[in-house]
């Protein structure tokens, strides 16, 4: 008979929650991205693992209100705070999205007191692809 293997993560063996605080992560990336909807930061260490993230609807914003400046602030406050307290002293910041919370959630960045070493707008842009839908009439 095949023997049963322990799960990772059980409880018998006693890993739960041990190993998120025990990186410490000197430089990271951090990537928002900014729809007319929401925003939503995530902070990654170099080789891309999340660490944290947080968007404008678990800050508790909801409906139009999670496209507006303050919440892409707020959001971004959140997902830096826990960094921060992990040692994150240097970053790059990679901006996706053409919404309201883009200058926003830099403006929070910058006011965190990580040194940036640059920052990038990777909003893909298309050369003449898809046909786009066709406008509203209202």
């Amino acid at each position: 008979m095949a023997q049963p293997r322990a799960r990772i993560g059980s409880r018998r063996n006693g890993r739960i929650g041990s190993r998120k605080n025990a990186r410490r992560i000197p430089k990271g990336v951090i990537h928002v991205q900014a729809s007319f909807n929401n925003t939503i930061v995530t902070v990654t260490d170099i080789r891309g693992r999340v660490v944290s993230w947080s968007s404008a609807g678990t800050c508790g914003f909801r409906g139009t209100r999670r496209g507006t400046p303050f919440a892409a602030q707020t959001a971004a406050g959140n997902a830096i705070r826990t960094v921060v307290d992990q040692g994150m002293q240097r970053a790059e910041v990679m901006i996706k999205g053409p919404g309201l919370g883009r200058d926003a959630a830099l403006r929070a960045i910058r006011r965190s007191g990580i040194l940036l070493s640059f920052v990038r707008d990777i909003t893909p842009m298309p050369h003449n692809g898809c046909r786009p839908p066709k406008k509203r009439r209202v």
